[in-house]
């Protein structure tokens, strides 16, 4: 055997352990967003599907990200992790918050006003 007798195959040893290890990366946790969710959201609040670029787009991409992971850690509290990752998707939103009212005030105010967004101001 190689690598001596701490050598642990790679290989599934029969059948059954192949479909397990089959099934097992089919339930691997994705994404939270398809590409077609994410599409629709680009749609409704940027200026076209195509449209990833813009501040209301990636500000509303944020807000659903940020909802899913308060969702997230309200069941599980102790996924520091996961918390850290959700101020720095706040922060990132709130930089671009101030971006959008330095350019433009109406945007910004349009942004602020849809209640489906969840942010508050």
């Amino acid at each position: 055997m190689p690598g001596g007798k701490n050598f642990v195959s790679l290989q599934p040893v029969c059948f059954e352990h192949a479909i397990i290890r089959f099934i097992n990366y089919l339930n691997f946790p994705r994404m939270h967003l398809s590409s077609e969710e994410k599409v629709e959201i680009f749609e409704k609040y940027g200026k076209g599907k195509t449209d990833t670029g813009s501040p209301e787009a990636q500000i509303a991409l944020f807000s659903v990200r940020i909802a899913h992971l308060t969702k997230h850690l309200k069941s599980n509290h102790k996924d520091h992790t996961t918390e850290r990752a959700l101020k720095m998707l706040v922060g990132k939103r709130r930089r671009l918050l101030d971006y959008l009212m330095r350019k433009d005030i109406n945007r910004y105010r349009a942004v602020i006003a849809q209640k489906e967004l969840g942010i508050r101001k």
